[in-house]
């Protein structure tokens, strides 16, 4: 199976001449199989950039959700519209609309803009997982990821709002896109919430290749603390990863550490971008 994933949603643009940028992340997947739209962005640049980049949002077969904050759901009212076929099929994590905080400098709401109704009545039909699953051929989203490793504890400003106060958000609705190729894994993450290593490893007892071949997205190593950032990535660094390109939450800090680490290996995946396995 060949995939040929197009950012159309990411914090950068570099030589795109009409694309623009957000802080955002969202793929434009082609299957051999159909094509797929993963994340949406915040939704500034997700019809500008699939005009630029000729990626025809009419033509997805469903629309996939990593998590569900506002930088990956943003677009979602107008890829439904997009999509020609009706109803779309929007995968999720039955949490999406959960009631998400963001409480570094102040507490600002920070989940899906629009509600399921409005949604539901512009064409979207919501497929709600939790557990592993393939939803085409070589194609599977991880659900939820067990949290394992004792150093991947997560961003202690993403809460929610409950009757007893803000509590810490595992962000347990955080899911990854696996395909299987004759190279390896090719893994597209949305925001790592779950851990990176703990995606990654769980990536590989899922589907039982451990090649990975390449690895695309946000790693959120950004706001954590230093004892999370540098155990990743000596646990990366022992990984059998051929390609790391990383996006949006990773932060230009650790980007660039990783560059060096990885050297060849390692590319930036900003607005553009397009990897094929």
């Amino acid at each position: 199976m060949k995939f040929r994933a197009t950012v159309l949603s990411e914090n950068s643009v570099f030589g795109n001449l009409g694309a623009i940028a957000e802080h955002g992340w969202a793929v434009f997947l082609e299957t051999n199989h159909g094509n797929y739209l993963f994340d949406t962005g915040q939704g500034k640049a997700l019809l500008n950039n699939a005009h630029v980049f000729k990626k025809d949002l009419s033509s997805i077969k469903g629309i996939i959700l990593s998590h569900h904050h506002i930088d990956h759901t943003g677009g979602l009212m107008e890829a439904v519209k997009s999509a020609r076929e009706k109803p779309i099929n929007v995968y999720a994590h039955p949490e999406l609309f959960k009631e998400g905080y963001l409480v570094r400098g102040g507490h600002k709401y920070i989940g899906v803009p629009f509600t399921r109704v409005a949604l539901e009545s512009s064409g979207a039909t919501f497929k709600f997982n939790t557990e592993f699953c393939e939803i085409a051929p070589d194609v599977f989203l991880t659900g939820e990821v067990p949290r394992v490793t004792n150093f991947e504890t997560g961003d202690t400003d993403i809460v929610l709002k409950t009757k007893d106060g803000y509590v810490q958000d595992p962000v347990t609705d955080d899911q990854s896109i696996i395909m299987k190729t004759e190279k390896g894994l090719f893994v597209i993450l949305g925001c790592s919430h779950a851990g990176i290593i703990n995606i990654l490893n769980y990536a590989v007892q899922k589907t039982g290749e451990n090649r990975i071949h390449t690895v695309i997205g946000g790693t959120h190593l950004s706001p954590v603390g230093e004892e999370q950032k540098d155990k990743s990535i000596q646990a990366l660094k022992e990984m059998n990863l051929q390609y790391l390109g990383v996006s949006h939450c990773t932060g230009l800090q650790v980007a660039n550490q990783l560059a060096h680490e990885f050297g060849d290996r390692f590319f930036y995946c900003n607005v553009g971008t397009v990897v094929e396995v």
